[in-house]
């Protein structure tokens, strides 16, 4: 590709420095690669979010979800997706977490099975972010990655039992606001993947013997597994290696995806690996996609992974991977460990231990934790239910049986001021350090993510939005009433939570006040609160 007058090739353009010490990062090369995918499926990125436009319009005006009659024979054919790379056989605990240098160090150490190092909702992607997540990643591959806590002194390297590596692309609903080809952003999923891809796949599969692996978010159908799969044939042919090297677990996390789970597999049959219960999401999607229906969920505290719809859509899953060869993974455990608290630790245990027994008993083929100090714990689970390497051939789950309504079916429960307000308070100070240039955030003794704090604002814009949006108490959850809860629960969080010095050095509240009042009281419904986010950032 020729080069412009910037040095750049032709036709790209970065609207931001590129930070000299993650030069090595954008070469021309790679660069280059990032801009030929772009060039071939960008307009496709577009189209495929107009479909979701187009579909969403159709809920709101009644047409509910249901499994296709058009793709029918895909799921009652006799098909398998390829065989699954060694290194992704046993998965039985996967820890996730952002791209900085000592997560990915940790993570890798951890005892795990795999780790997801997550460029989407662990992470805040302010240009600096993006690069040098990059730049980690490729560190930590090289195996030259190493970490000096200025804070504790503590020295971080890689020890000699690590983690096998996946990678987390962001979802076709984002755009690389800083890299523009002949003058549109680049979708954020292919810029993501491409630098990834292009700087590491012969250390991975000549050096490390493994492959690139990666996650992939967001789903809405099957039409998001082809995109992918055309994206991941042409990168590869690009390249040089051959087809079906990429191996790619799709994260089930829309209430949509999962009345395709079969032609999700099919699309991506060469590359498949797996699915996930991305539940966090799942429930933001049930809200979201429902918006203007009468299916208003209660607390969050009270969609639990044993009400109905979501029991149904787990154990769908399991039935959906075993029957075409692949992994189901479950669910993520948010808890942290903390120090000098056992009563508080071993309530935490206790709760993952008795998630990871649902899933292990139900036929799960591993599980997701967010700390290192769950991994042992969430491990011990499925060492004792789970034997052998996965459950694909031994839990068929051929017993299930899952309708549309079962996978729609609205839970019992209640709307709490406790519950209004922990949204509130969730959503303030997942954004306040969001907007400060964190990804995962420790609140409440869990860490969230942005699933979390999506759930937080979607539910608070659906209460204040829909007639029967009142509290267990008959109070009416209207704007008024939200704006006094947002000042008090700002109050304590400042007060109580972290002091007024850090409050102001180490956050953005001011900002998160402004973004989380916006997106929750205007008639619109925000689709992703990273969208209008994105535009507060740097």
């Amino acid at each position: 590709m020729a080069e412009g007058s910037s040095g750049l090739p032709e036709g790209v353009e970065f609207t931001a420095p590129v930070p000299r010490e993650y030069e090595s990062v954008l070469t021309p090369e790679a660069v280059s690669f990032v801009a030929k995918l772009a060039r071939e499926f960008t307009g496709r990125v577009h189209e495929l979010l107009r479909e979701r436009q187009e579909r969403q319009e159709r809920i709101n005006a009644g047409e509910m979800p249901d499994f296709l009659p058009e793709t029918r024979h895909i799921r009652e054919g006799d098909w398998k997706i390829a065989p699954v790379p060694e290194d992704l056989q046993d998965r039985r605990v996967e820890i996730t977490g952002p791209p900085d240098r000592k997560m990915l160090i940790n993570a890798l150490n951890s005892g795990a099975s795999t780790y997801m190092t997550d460029l989407e909702d662990a992470n805040c992607p302010t240009w600096h972010n993006m690069i040098e997540s990059q730049y980690n990643i490729r560190d930590a591959i090289n195996r030259t990655i190493t970490y000096d806590d200025p804070n504790t002194g503590r020295h971080y390297e890689l020890g000699e039992e690590l983690a096998t590596l996946l990678v987390r692309p962001r979802g076709w609903h984002l755009f690389e606001k800083h890299m523009l080809v002949d003058g549109r952003q680049v979708p954020a999923g292919i810029f993501d993947f491409g630098l990834y891809l292009f700087h590491n796949h012969r250390a991975l599969l000549e050096d490390l013997g493994t492959g690139p692996y990666f996650y992939l978010p967001k789903f809405e159908s099957h039409h998001d597994a082809r995109l992918w799969n055309d994206v991941f044939l042409m990168a590869q042919d690009e390249l040089g290696i051959p087809r079906g090297t990429i191996k790619a677990t799709v994260l089930i996390e829309t209430i949509l995806a999962t009345f395709e789970m079969h032609e999700i597999l099919y699309e991506l049959r060469e590359h498949a690996a797996g699915l996930n219960c991305g539940r966090w999401d799942y429930i933001f999607s049930y809200i979201k996609k429902f918006r203007e229906h009468d299916m208003l969920l209660p607390d969050r505290a009270q969609v639990t992974m044993t009400v109905p719809f979501m029991r149904a859509y787990t154990q769908l899953t399991i039935q959906t991977c075993h029957r075409r060869g692949a992994h189901a993974i479950g669910g993520m455990a948010a808890q942290i460990p903390v120090k000098g608290d056992p009563e508080q630790n071993e309530r935490a245990f206790a709760a993952v231990r008795a998630d990871k027994e649902r899933e292990a008993k139900d036929g799960h083929d591993g599980t997701w934790v967010a700390h290192p100090g769950l991994v042992q714990t969430a491990k011990e689970v499925f060492d004792r239910y789970m034997p052998q390497p996965n459950q694909i051939e031994t839990k068929k789950r051929e017993d299930v049986q899952v309708s549309a309504a079962d996978l729609l079916e609205k839970p019992e429960g209640t709307i709490t001021e406790g519950g209004f307000r922990n949204n509130v308070s969730v959503g303030l100070q997942y954004l306040g350090a969001w907007l400060a240039g964190r990804g995962a955030v420790p609140v409440f003794n869990l860490m969230e993510d942005t699933a979390t704090a999506e759930i937080s604002r979607a539910q608070v814009w659906q209460w204040i939005h829909h007639p029967k949006g009142v509290l267990e108490d008959g109070t009416e959850v209207t704007r008024e009433l939200f704006h006094r809860v947002v000042e008090e629960e700002l109050t304590k969080i400042r007060d109580d939570i972290y002091g007024p010095e850090r409050f102001e050095r180490d956050f953005e509240f001011g900002k998160a006040r402004e973004l989380f009042e916006r997106i929750s009281t205007q008639d619109d419904f925000v689709e992703f609160l990273t969208l209008p986010g994105y535009e507060y950032l740097e």
